[in-house]
Formats: structure tokens, C-alpha cells, sequence
């Protein structure tokens, strides 16, 4: 009796496509997505091609410039400063509740449920880091300049309607986001000093 020449059988793998299809579409379904996630930012819609690139001159004193070094450590304008004292910072500089000669410029502008009033509609927050900068320190930096925004919005709900902006109907953010419209420009991160 030969023992060598018994084969030994194939499992039929022709359905086995069918069924990793049939588990992946499985999971797709049934996962949920966490969607609030990432910064928020709405992105300039691409030149078109016959348009020509216009430089917007910004008064030096409209620009609130924050940089990250590669040491993670803050320089606002020419101050440096902890994260923690940004928010203040900004909140200042985007509100210029005294009309600061140093900071933006204010003007009349006629808002829907305030009428005139007088805001710093060319203000300009300059975020840039250096290519060393860990994403930690980015993200908290980004919290604190997106927070100084929500903080004097939901001061101006509660000033006008006793309620926060997060409660209020369209037509009355769309109001509050005219008075405190939201720029933070970020700039191509760069390689600054502070590297050992």
C-alpha cells in the first residue's frame, strides 16, 4: 500500500470573498463616528484663473501676532506669555473695549437687533509655530484664541437676551458673529530659534 500518494482535500475558499464583504459592510453600519472632532475653520475658496491675487494691506495694528517656538513656549506680539493668560489677551485685542490706539481700529457698522454699533471688524489673529511645535501645545493655543471668541459672543447674548449664543436663534448668532466675526489667519509653520 502506497501511503504518499493520498491527497489531501481543498477547502472551498470561493464564498469567502462574499462573507468579508458581508462583515466589513456589517461594521460600516453599525459604527458610529465621532463627527465633533478637529478644528473648525472655514478655508478661502480657491483663485480662480483669470483672477488676479490681490495683497490685503492689514494695519500693524489690526494684527495680533501669536508664535510657537520649537520649545513650545508663547510669544504674543512682543510679550511672552503662558497659554493659560492667551484667552485675556485676545479677548482684549478683539473687543478693544476702550478703544486702544494700539489696538484694531473700531468702526460704525449697523448690525441687525443692535443697530449702530462699533466694532473691530478688521482685526486679524495671527497664529504661527514653528515645525517643532507638538500638536498639544498647537491644539491648546487654537482652544484658547477659539474660546476668547465663544466667551465674548455668549457676553453678548447675555447682555442682549439673558440667554448664552449657543441658545440663540440664527438670525440672532448671525447678529453676534457680525459684532465678533472670527479671523485667526495661520501662517505656513516656520523654523524659529530655541532649538538646542
Amino acid at each position: 500500500m502506497a501511503k504518499g500518494n493520498r491527497k489531501v482535500p481543498e477547502i472551498n475558499s470561493s464564498s469567502t470573498a462574499d462573507i468579508a464583504f458581508i462583515i466589513l459592510i456589517f461594521f460600516l453600519v453599525t459604527t458610529s463616528m465621532d463627527t465633533d472632532m478637529g478644528l473648525a475653520r472655514r478655508l478661502p475658496p480657491p483663485p480662480e484663473d483669470n483672477m488676479e491675487t490681490e495683497s490685503q494691506v492689514i494695519k500693524e495694528r489690526n494684527i495680533l501676532k501669536v508664535y510657537i517656538n520649537a520649545n513650545n513656549q508663547l510669544m504674543v506680539g512682543n510679550d511672552v506669555m503662558e497659554v493659560a493668560d492667551l484667552k485675556q489677551r485676545a479677548k482684549d485685542f478683539i473687543a478693544n473695549p476702550y478703544n486702544d490706539e494700539k489696538l484694531p481700529e473700531k468702526r460704525a457698522k449697523d448690525v441687525e437687533f443692535f443697530g449702530n454699533v462699533m466694532v473691530t471688524a478688521n482685526h486679524v489673529v495671527s497664529l504661527q509655530n514653528d515645525r517643532m511645535t507638538s500638536y498639544q501645545v498647537y491644539i491648546a493655543v487654537q482652544n484658547e484664541l477659539v474660546a476668547a471668541y465663544n466667551e465674548l459672543r455668549n457676553e453678548k447674548s447675555q447682555e442682549k437676551w439673558q440667554r448664552n449664543y449657543d441658545e440663540l436663534e440664527e438670525a440672532q448668532q448671525k447678529a453676534i458673529r457680525d459684532i465678533y466675526p472670527q479671523k485667526i489667519s495661520e501662517a505656513e509653520p516656520k523654523v524659529y530659534g530655541g532649538r538646542n
